[in-house]
């Protein structure tokens, strides 16, 4: 597990992303003049730029899946669209094989196979614009941190029973620090506010964005896709556009400075 899985940012994924476009991009033109004036040099040029992209979309697919699993907030506007932009991806990738495969064992494009490609390059645009979303309004894969955030903390929990749980410790975590923790497959917030530990949802009423991974100050934290605030010892929005309050949870502070969570039921 990644220790800042959620926000760290990832220069490896955007720096693969350029390389599929452009390599499926040339096919495509490199295919179509090939297709319009003939010659098999401009036609094998489309063919080996098909290949070379085809390789470069599955390199870039790992960390981008990676991105889909462990960073996406769940139940999210960010995760449905992450799930349309891996669609698209997937399905431009498998129009420009089909287009290659059709060449048999000719290297001058048919008409079939320009239309098909020029069908996934408009696919990969599409895939690219949802791309871009994530990073600019969802923030995947941004680093975000604000002032005296701390180093991201992440930690999984098996709970058995209702019984309380023990999460952390009191010197884990400054003031106004968050560290997410996954409890039964439930992903709960522990915060330090100048009054002590909270824990809340960590998911916006409004989009569903990570709580975890947003701002918090004075016992108010603000989710960071649309700006929603919420009180993070009652639950209660401070400001919108989140209409509905977060569910927050009972913790027990031990003698011996443990911090034992009172886990939320299904």
């Amino acid at each position: 597990m990644r220790s800042r899985a959620q926000f760290k940012a990832h220069p490896i994924h955007p720096a693969l992303i350029p390389v599929p476009f452009a390599f499926l991009t040339g096919a495509l033109l490199f295919d179509a003049l090939a297709w319009l004036r003939g010659g098999e040099s401009l036609g094998m040029t489309g063919g080996y730029l098909t290949v070379a992209g085809l390789v470069a979309g599955l390199l870039a697919a790992i960390p981008g899946v990676i991105d889909y699993v462990y960073t996406v907030p769940p139940r999210s506007s960010g995760k449905a669209r992450a799930t349309r932009h891996a669609i698209a991806n997937v399905l431009a990738l498998a129009l420009f094989a089909v287009a290659f495969a059709l060449r048999g064992d000719r290297w001058e494009p048919r008409l079939a196979n320009v239309a098909l490609e020029a069908l996934g390059a408009g696919v990969l645009a599409y895939a690219g614009y949802l791309g871009g979303t994530l990073v600019t309004r969802n923030l995947i894969s941004v680093d975000h941190r604000y002032a005296q955030a701390g180093k991201w903390q992440e930690a999984h929990f098996t709970a058995r029973g209702s019984e309380p749980l023990i999460v952390g410790h009191v010197d884990d975590l400054k003031e106004n620090q968050m560290k997410l923790l996954h409890v039964n497959g439930r992903r709960v917030v522990l915060a330090r506010t100048a009054d002590g530990y909270r824990a809340f949802d960590d998911h916006c009423t409004h989009r569903g964005g990570s709580l975890a991974g947003g701002v918090m100050i004075c016992g108010t934290v603000q989710c960071l896709w649309h700006g929603s605030q919420f009180d993070v010892k009652t639950g209660d929005v401070s400001c919108g556009p989140a209409k509905k309050r977060i569910a927050v949870y009972e913790l027990e502070k031990r003698k011996d400075g443990q911090l034992a969570l009172v886990v939320p039921g299904e």
